[in-house]
């Protein structure tokens, strides 16, 4: 199985789907159960007050109740009649990690970005698993609807990073204000490289066989990327006291806005390959740090 699927599903899927019937009920079931999820979280967080965070996640349910909807004509187009639940024949990976809605709801430095990014992790989760099921089906029909279902979930994937990368724009703008108020000195992409290295350095301590060979190349790839990258970038110097995770998104966020912004084709392009490199690293760790 590629490494997508391995370090996005932490199980295979019990079973194959059999029909489209079957199809349509698991999309509909696993649509209408992450709209649920975000319906709840979006109540959590306005009781405990946190207005903005309630917005992001009223907003994720409204999306997600689409996917509902799209599902079902999809299912009368095609069969002439809704999903039947009763066709759902063994559980779906869960649209909504537990850990990650108790970190929403117990946090006390939830962020709008962060809660996009959970939902992006949820999108590409079930991007994997229709992309499982597409290679592992037996049946023609299933097997293109499963590669249609796959392509639709990383069309809300590209949506919702777009969102969390305005969403990261506006959080730092906050944090580099509050560094002008109070003043702290500010780091570039070169510096975070280097710490990134650093941490590896100290998990590949811990580490023996496969993982520990992994993780010394991606700390070796992050030495290197970080001499491509000095004097670019600014990130608050705080930065450096998060942990792998973050500091791997945030220069993944960092490459990412300055290819968008970066006019200078040559200049583009060394930053695009810059971001392939930190997102490909930081699907690895997500895998690595979850074990």
């Amino acid at each position: 199985m590629p490494l997508l699927r391995t370090s996005l599903l932490s199980a295979e899927p019990a079973g194959v789907l059999e029909s489209l019937d079957e199809l349509f009920a698991l999309a509909h079931a696993m649509e209408q159960e992450a709209a649920d999820n975000y319906d709840s979280l979006a109540k959590e967080m306005r009781g405990q007050g946190k207005d903005d965070l309630a917005e992001v996640f009223t907003h994720l349910a409204a999306a997600e109740r689409e996917h509902v909807d799209s599902v079902t004509q999809w299912s009368q187009s095609r069969r002439g009649k809704r999903p039947d639940p009763a066709m759902v024949r063994w559980e779906a990976p869960e649209a909504f990690a537990p850990e990650a809605a108790a970190e929403v709801k117990t946090s006390r430095l939830m962020t709008p970005y962060r809660a996009l990014a959970i939902a992006v992790r949820n999108e590409e989760r079930a991007f994997a698993f229709w992309s499982y099921l597409a290679a592992y089906s037996h049946d023609p029909e299933v097997k293109k609807a499963s590669e249609a279902m796959a392509k639709e979930e990383l069309g809300h994937v590209a949506t919702l990073r777009k969102e969390r990368r305005r969403a990261y724009h506006q959080q730092h703008e906050r944090d580099i204000a509050e560094a002008s108020t109070t003043p702290q000195p500010l780091i570039d992409a070169r510096r975070l490289e280097f710490r990134l290295a650093a941490q590896l350095g100290e998990i590949e301590q811990r580490q023996s066989g496969p993982a520990a060979v992994r993780t010394r190349e991606i700390r070796q790839q992050a030495s290197k990327m970080a001499d491509a990258v000095a004097g670019f970038g600014s990130f608050p110097a705080s930065m450096e006291r998060k942990d792998p995770l973050e500091i791997a998104e945030a220069l993944v966020e960092g490459y990412l806005d300055a290819a968008e912004r970066a006019s200078d084709a040559a200049c583009v392009e060394s930053l695009q390959q810059l971001a392939e490199q930190a997102i490909s690293r930081l699907a690895w760790l997500r895998s690595l740090l979850a074990d």
